[in-house]
Formats: C-alpha cells, sequence, structure tokens
C-alpha cells in the first residue's frame, strides 16, 4: 500500500473522515479485523449476519490505524455510501499511481487457475519484486484487497479473477486493464450461474478484451474455446499446451514415483528442461500458461524453467503427506469440479503404493447437470481407484457402482477411514470448498506425520 492519509483516501472515494484527516494508512486493507497490520485499513462492510463495524476495534489492537466504512466507528473512519465501490476505487487510483513502472497480469480459467497464478509468481518474483492474489481472493473485493497490497518497488501484479456471472471479470478490468491475461480453459466449473460452456466461455474472454493497448493475451492451445478468444482482440497472442501449433508447447512429460512431471518447455528459440515439484501431471500444462506469461513480461525461458522448480502452491492443491499409520494422503480438498477431479483421481492413480482411496464431496455450481456429472465422474473415479468413499453426495456412489461406499458427512468418513487405512494406502480427499472436507484431510492428518518428500509410499 503507498501511504495515504485519510484526507486523501476521502477525496479518492468520495467520503468524509470521521476522526483525524491526517492518520496515515501505510499498511495493506483487511475484511477481517484479525488480519490488520500496524498502520493498516479496516475495510467494514454490513453483513447479513454480521456488522463489520463493529469489530473496528478489534482491528485497531491489531494495528489497523483506519476504517474504510458507511458509518463511523471507534477509528478514525472514511465514511461512505458504498463500501465496495470505494473499496475499489481506492485499489484502482493506487495502481494508477504506480502503473508507469508495474506490469499488471490478469489469470482466469474454470479450473486450474490458483495453481497457474502461484506458478507465474514464482516466475515473475524471479525477476523482480512481485505481489500476487494470496490463496483465492479472486472476486470483487479479492481483487481490490490484492491491489492495495502495491506498493512503489512493485514491479508485477498478478491477479487471479474468478466469475460467477458475466460481467464479472469486466468489472474487474474496469479497474485496471491487464498488460497481459491468461485464460487457461473453459470448463464446466459455474455452470449452475451461468448455465452453459458457451457463457462460461463470454465471461472469461472478458479478459481478453479488457487488455489494455499493446497488452498480450496468453490463451490455451488445447482449449477450442480458448483458442477462439484469439477473435475477441487485435493485441498480441501467446499460446501454450500440448499442440504442437502452441507458442511454448509442452514435451517429453515423466512422472517420477510421486507423479511429479519432469518434461521440456519449447518455442520456436528455445527449450528448457522444467523439473516440477508438485503432484500432478496437469501442472505442466499450468506450468507451460505461466512460462507463457512470463515471455510476455520479460522473462526468459530458462529463467522460467529454473522459478518453476523451486514453486510451492496455496494450501489443500494435491498437498502429499504421509499419515502415521503409513498411508498416504493427497489433501486436493480446496475446490472441484469435473475436470479438476479426473485430474486429480488420474494423480491418484499414478502414485506408487497399494490401495487407492477416492475420498469425494460435492462439487457445487453445476446447476442442472449435477447429478449427471457427479455419477459421471463417479464412474471415472471407479476406474482410477479400488474404493470410492461418497461423502453426502450420493450421485457418486451411483455411478462407482460396487466399489463405492456412500456415507452422510464429515464425521462418517473419519471414523471410517480410520478404522480401514493401513500401511501403504494411498487417499485422495477432493471436493467443493464449501463440503469442507479439508476437515476429513486434517483429522487424518491430526497424529504425527512429516510432509512427504522423496520417500517410499508403502512405508517401507
Amino acid at each position: 500500500m503507498i501511504p495515504l492519509s485519510l484526507g486523501e483516501i476521502a477525496a479518492v472515494v468520495g467520503g468524509t473522515v470521521e476522526g483525524d484527516r491526517a492518520v496515515t494508512v501505510t499498511a495493506p486493507a483487511v475484511l477481517d479485523g484479525r488480519q490488520a497490520e500496524p498502520g493498516g485499513l479496516f475495510v467494514a462492510f454490513v453483513g447479513e449476519h454480521v456488522d463489520g463495524h463493529d469489530y473496528a476495534a478489534q482491528a485497531g489492537r491489531a494495528g489497523a490505524a483506519a476504517v474504510l466504512g458507511s458509518r463511523p466507528t471507534a477509528l478514525p473512519t472514511v465514511v461512505v455510501e458504498d463500501t465496495k465501490a470505494a473499496l475499489q476505487a481506492l485499489a484502482a487510483h493506487v495502481v494508477a499511481r504506480l502503473r508507469d513502472g508495474l506490469t499488471v497480469v490478469g489469470v482466469t480459467g474454470s479450473h486450474g487457475k490458483t495453481s497457474t497464478k502461484d506458478l507465474l509468481a514464482a516466475v515473475l518474483s524471479s525477476a523482480a519484486p512481485t505481489i500476487a492474489t494470496t490463496g483465492s481472493l479472486n472476486n470483487e473485493l479479492g481483487v481490490p484487497l490484492t491491489m492495495l497490497r502495491s506498493h512503489a518497488a512493485t514491479r508485477f501484479l498478478v491477479l487471479e479473477m474468478g466469475v460467477r456471472r458475466i460481467g464479472d471479470i469486466a468489472e474487474l478490468t474496469g479497474l485496471v486493464a491487464p498488460d497481459i491475461g491468461v485464460v487457461l480453459n473453459v470448463g464446466q466449473a459455474h455452470l449452475g450461474h451461468l448455465g452453459s460452456r458457451a457463457a462460461i466461455a463470454q465471461a472469461k474472454g472478458e479478459l481478453v478484451q479488457g487488455l489494455a493497448p499493446g497488452g498480450t493475451a496468453v490463451l490455451g492451445a488445447d482449449d477450442p474455446r480458448v483458442a477462439a478468444m484469439r477473435s475477441l482482440t487485435d493485441r498480441t497472442v501467446l499460446t501454450f499446451g500440448r499442440a504442437e501449433h502452441a507458442d511454448v508447447r509442452i514435451g517429453d512429460v515423466v512422472l517420477d514415483r510421486l507423479v511429479r512431471p519432469s518434461f521440456t518447455l519449447r518455442t520456436a528459440a528455445a527449450s528448457a528442461p522444467v523439473a516440477l515439484p508438485l503432484v500432478g501431471a496437469h501442472q505442466a500444462l499450468n506450468a507451460s500458461a505461466a512460462a507463457a506469461a512470463g515471455l510476455a513480461a520479460g522473462v526468459s525461458l530458462a529463467g522460467a524453467a529454473a522459478a518453476l522448480a523451486t514453486v510451492s502452491l496455496s494450501k489443500w492443491r494435491l498437498e502429499p503427506c504421509e499419515l502415521a499409520g503409513g498411508a498416504t494422503l493427497l489433501n486436493d480438498s480446496y475446490n472441484a469440479d469435473p475436470d479438476s477431479t479426473r485430474a486429480a483421481l488420474d494423480a491418484l492413480a499414478a502414485v506408487e503404493g497399494g490401495r487407492r482411496i477416492a475420498v469425494l464431496g460435492e462439487m457445487r455450481e453445476l446447476g442442472d447437470d449435477s447429478e449427471a456429472e457427479h455419477r459421471a465422474v463417479g464412474e471415472y473415479a471407479a476406474s482410477r481407484a479400488d474404493v470410492v468413499v461418497a461423502v453426502g453426495a450420493r450421485p457418486f456412489a451411483d455411478g462407482a457402482g460396487e466399489r463405492a461406499v456412500a456415507l452422510p458427512d464429515n464425521a462418517a468418513a473419519v471414523e471410517w477411514l480410520r478404522g480401514r487405512l493401513t500401511a501403504g494406502d494411498v487417499v485422495l480427499v477432493k471436493a467443493s470448498r464449501g463440503a469442507r472436507l479439508d476437515e476429513v484431510a486434517a483429522a487424518l492428518a491430526s497424529g504425527p506425520h512429516d510432509v512427504l518428500v522423496d520417500r517410499p509410499m508403502d512405508g517401507r
């Protein structure tokens, strides 16, 4: 955050100051008072059940210097009519102040965008100071919060951009037009909101349409709906993927026994070997997207490859750990849709070990296709796992047939697993965030264990 007095903030957002106008905000903005930093800004919203203004004192104890909200609080407060609009206006102002020395990258896709954002942040930070979205703060509030973390030394700003309806990404690019826009894929996530893949493609395409003058669109060559977005812009286009015609293409993929991919990235002018420290063959595709965006930002292919070798991901993305009894847990509980669940099941099938157990919770936001998609993924799971544990999602079990175990909730899943896991078992936990299967993963991992690095997975 660049230093701004409350008087300056009020002028930017059209608010009034209750308290000392000279108080200066020097640290990032937060929505949770417990996360406030010394000199930071607490942004207070009135929710359906909770009024954030009531937590201003808590934010002050954590170090917040001031509040942005719709009524006065115990701290000096910039009072506005619309807190969301004010937060977005402030974020746009801060980035505009920094724009001469700042390259902004937007990342979207139906699945893989958080992992790709993490990979890209590693690539860009190897070249210059980089700020990137924390976790999946990718909506109309999360994006401006990330923007407000920018400061005078920041050279790259990586913004993950999510979508639930047409117009969402246009709203975000209206705050800041990205210099580089990465579109990974058009899948089935958010069918419940958008209704069809064509509508999802339209929504994701808003990132390409919102690029800054002189910008670059980085598009997945393997997805026809994404490749077709070339027609939406007159900006430079770079493509990535497995296709022979991709500008940054993947070849020679080899998986080690922990399903970590090694491969070669090739362009017309260069090639570079990459060894990812991440579980899952699908991460090679995400890495190619990050490398392509890195090239657009001025990072060499060799530099990108070196950075990718040291990357780590946001939590609960196929995190491997060894459980106390010698079983292995793959915690992929942050989110799920049909495509990402199949990719996780492929990783489960490829990991060396004994019995494969897929613990699957509900995939949300699939709309009218939800039951059919759950059945189809359940059937696929039965081809990749020895046991399919369906937690609160009966259609998974219907699809998996004889290999299925249907359980009503997370507590039942934990009890069932604890009573049956043996050394050498490999357990995948996968669901949409709302299913909270991270609770199952945490319960299984609550005994003594070590993060799995490179040891036999059968407990020997």
